[in-house]
């Protein structure tokens, strides 16, 4: 029965908390004037700058597709090097993980702000950050797909006397690639979103446009941007469902 007291005090307790966080964050309703005016000034979108926006939409999807290939060909080899079933020895095991943990640790825009003073302004600053901080998060992934693969394969390469660099690339790699593929597309879709915050530091792309109309008070400049922005996201899900349906 779900109307038992443990769950009634359970219910209690989320309750409450929600209601504290509520009132700690200063959540209330937003006026309905406020949003009406507010809307107003959005739409339409300012469909002129369409050709400054598709070039700088071009600029984000190159940034986000680089960093994350570029990520996806580190992270694989590293990736058996921190898997305890391929890994050589528990000291490597222990020492690329947590390189690994502590690549993803850092903030994107941590990253960004980094390079930016390190190199300038621009979209390889948001390439190198991007990339770094991917290497963390898909080489974690894709030693989990490892760990987790299927071990008839494995000792079926084993049994012919190769050695662990083939068992790797035989006995492993078909297995986990339609897995490594989702996690690569969603890491690109997720991409695509950090390459506007790092926009917002001078990094370029769409994500530096949207800031620059942002405090300039062009919300009708605004407008177009996230609708490009949209875009952006449902292309790379869509080229991700079907470059996986292809594989698998």
């Amino acid at each position: 029965m779900w109307f038992n007291k443990k769950n009634i005090l359970i219910t209690v307790f989320i309750f409450g908390i929600v209601i504290w966080s509520s009132i700690g964050t200063g959540v209330r309703p937003i006026p309905l004037d406020n949003f009406v005016a507010f809307s107003e000034r959005f739409f339409p979108p300012n469909w002129d700058r369409t050709n400054v926006a598709l070039s700088a939409s071009l600029i984000t999807l190159q940034v986000a597709f680089l960093g994350t290939i570029l990520a996806l060909l580190v992270a694989i080899p590293i990736s058996f090097l921190a898997a305890n079933n391929t890994s050589p020895n528990g000291y490597v095991y222990h020492t690329v993980r947590s390189m690994l943990s502590f690549l993803r640790s850092v903030p994107d825009i941590v990253l960004g702000l980094f390079f930016v003073v390190l190199i300038g302004l621009g979209p390889y600053a948001a390439v190198l950050a991007i990339f770094i901080h991917n290497v963390g998060v898909l080489g974690k992934l894709i030693a989990e797909l490892i760990e987790s693969a299927d071990k008839g394969p494995q000792e079926a390469v084993q049994s012919m006397g190769l050695c662990k660099s083939m068992v790797a690339l035989y006995g492993v790699l078909p297995q986990i690639i339609p897995n490594v593929l989702s996690h690569y597309f969603y890491r690109f879709e997720v991409a695509i979103r950090t390459s506007l915050i790092l926009g917002f530091i001078g990094a370029g792309g769409i994500g530096q446009l949207l800031f620059n109309d942002f405090q300039t008070f062009r919300y009708d400049n605004v407008s177009l941007y996230v609708l490009f922005i949209m875009g952006l996201v449902v292309f790379v899900d869509m080229l991700g469902s079907y470059v996986r349906n292809r594989v698998i």
